[in-house]
């Protein structure tokens, strides 16, 4: 019997590798990048502090819009009080060095600074919602993060790739635009300069958060979590309980206090001190630029928790939100054209 040959249509055809294998391979690649421990990890800290983040977004807008209480300065006021009296209690227990006297003779001039710097953040972004749209607000937020980088550069001598500059443009320019169209659109009912004014103090917040940040992330990684959290909360306390006296004296005696409003500020109390104390902490893992992307999924779940707590309604011809009441921070241009997402009066918004 005379063998079959090898070139008959019995024998097997070679392949070459084709688009799909090398789709695959690529796949493989981008899983083995991705899916390690460092990078799962950074996500799923940087979800928790989104959690606790939607958590003082919650209570915020259960306070406004359910009993009218608008008075962040006081929110913010009990957070720095809670820190001071566990942070800063410990720092005066300590000896060498790392006690609280100590580190008030060598460098509290620093930390004055760097509370004027925390506590005037929080304060300007939730300022700017009395001249500018949520949406706006919730965009331009997101220029602190060039700001961190730049400042992560000079100071903590950070360095980047290509990439990450061309993303730094991109965002520059998104900013850019949104600050026109604000203009633009401000100009259709007379309110120009106000929404010019609210951007501008978005723009400043950020850049003050950015700063906070960056101090946190050297401080924390250079001295101590417990030092930075303890100067944080002695000189927030003071700075913030001297501009609550002055701005809202008049609201906090407007509050008809129950059990539901006092529970609520606890609530929004435990959430920022949850917020305060846990980022030191994923900052030592990371750096201040990985947590501030990573916390910027905090405005999906508040868009989220939005829908069902409180009744928003999606306008899929305009991709926007709309609220069934009127902004959590005031009535400040009721009928513009934008809708109105959930947004954070918290800090490390970051803190921004």
């Amino acid at each position: 019997m005379e063998a079959a040959s090898p070139a008959g249509p019995a024998a097997p055809q070679p392949r070459a590798p084709g688009a799909a294998g090398g789709l695959g391979s690529l796949l493989r690649g981008l899983k083995g990048q991705l899916c390690t421990w460092s990078i799962l990890k950074t996500v799923a800290l940087g979800q928790m502090l989104s959690l606790c983040i939607c958590g003082t977004a919650i209570t915020s807008q259960y306070l406004a819009e359910r009993y009218r209480v608008n008075t962040p300065m006081l929110q913010s006021f009990i957070n720095y009080c809670l820190l001071l009296l566990f942070y800063t209690v410990m720092l005066a227990f300590r000896s060498g060095s790392d006690n609280l006297l100590h580190i008030l003779k060598r460098k509290w001039w620093k930390y004055v600074l760097l509370g004027l710097a925390d506590v005037e953040a929080n304060y300007l972004i939730v300022r700017a919602y009395q001249y500018t749209t949520l949406t706006s607000v919730q965009l331009l937020d997101c220029f602190g993060i060039p700001v961190l980088m730049a400042l992560s550069w000079f100071v903590l001598y950070a360095r980047y790739r290509v990439i990450h500059l061309i993303a730094v443009a991109v965002c520059l320019l998104g900013v850019g635009t949104m600050v026109g169209a604000d203009i633009l659109a401000g100009r259709e009912d007379n309110s120009g300069s106000d929404v010019l004014i609210g951007d501008i103090l978005v723009l400043l917040g950020a850049s003050l958060y950015a700063v906070s940040n960056v101090c946190e992330e050297y401080i924390v990684k250079k001295l101590s979590r417990q030092e930075f959290l303890g100067m944080v909360g002695l000189f927030g306390t003071i700075i913030s309980g001297i501009q609550l006296s002055i701005v809202e004296c008049k609201d906090i005696a407007s509050i008809q206090w129950d059990w539901k409003i006092a529970l609520l500020f606890v609530a929004f109390a435990l959430c920022m001190f949850c917020l305060y104390s846990f980022m030191p902490l994923v900052i030592q893992v990371t750096s201040a630029t990985s947590v501030n992307l990573g916390i910027l999924t905090a405005d999906l779940y508040s868009l989220f928790f939005g829908l069902f707590l409180f009744g928003y309604k999606v306008r899929t011809s305009r991709t926007s939100v709309v609220r069934p009441q009127e902004s959590a921070f005031g009535s400040h241009r009721a009928n513009s054209e934008w809708g109105y997402p959930l947004e954070s009066c918290s800090s490390t918004s970051l803190l921004s």
